[in-house]
């Protein structure tokens, strides 16, 4: 008798298996089907937050902010980078981008995992990458000042995302771009002095 239980069970619940796993099946292959990009979008997410929040000595966070576009003798524009072992400022001349000022500063890890937590909920990595001529920033907003945002992996990026101050070039990043850039000027002392006097 118990015999025969076993092979009457045995069949059933190899039945069941293999009808859920079907479904299983079927409801990834119409995820993918019908909603192709959620599944990219969450991988991307997830990369990007990972490569934020990580403390490993090759991360850094930056921001880039370009002047209006004038005269090369005038033309301006400031990068502030942050690591877990330092934090800079650098103010550059003309679009050769040579460094005229620069103002670098220890950093340790307790102090790089607070900003870069700050930066996280403050939602530094909502937007997605544009591409081709999206993305091209050249001559864009030339009355206005252009925001670069990225995270980098050993000196190579793995996200960037940028704004303007012009209303018809709003580009990739969709965060506050007060809330973000404070954040960044208040890593290093002095640094909003120096910034007002740049854009005189």
């Amino acid at each position: 008798m118990a015999n025969q239980r076993i092979s009457r069970i045995i069949p059933i619940a190899l039945t069941l298996i293999v009808v859920a796993v079907s479904i299983a099946a079927l409801i990834s292959l119409a995820r993918n089907i019908f909603f192709p990009g959620d599944v990219k979008t969450s991988s991307q997410s997830d990369i990007s937050k990972e490569s934020l929040l990580s403390t490993a000595i090759d991360r850094s966070v930056s921001m880039t902010v370009r002047g209006k576009i004038i005269a090369d003798e005038s033309f301006r524009s400031y990068k502030i980078l942050v690591t877990p072992t330092s934090r800079n400022m650098t103010i550059y001349k003309g679009y050769l981008a040579e460094p005229i000022q620069s103002i670098p500063l220890e950093n340790n890890t307790p102090s790089y995992e607070q900003f870069v937590y700050a930066l996280y909920k403050a939602n530094f990595m909502k937007g997605n990458e544009l591409t081709g001529d999206n993305n091209d920033i050249r001559g864009t907003c030339a009355a206005g000042y252009i925001y670069e945002f990225q995270i980098s992996k050993a000196d190579k990026p793995v996200k960037r995302l940028w704004t303007s101050t012009c209303s018809g070039s709003k580009g990739s990043f969709s965060a506050s771009v007060g809330q973000t850039t404070n954040l960044f000027i208040a890593q290093v002392p002095d640094a909003k002095t120096l910034i007002n006097k740049l854009w005189q």
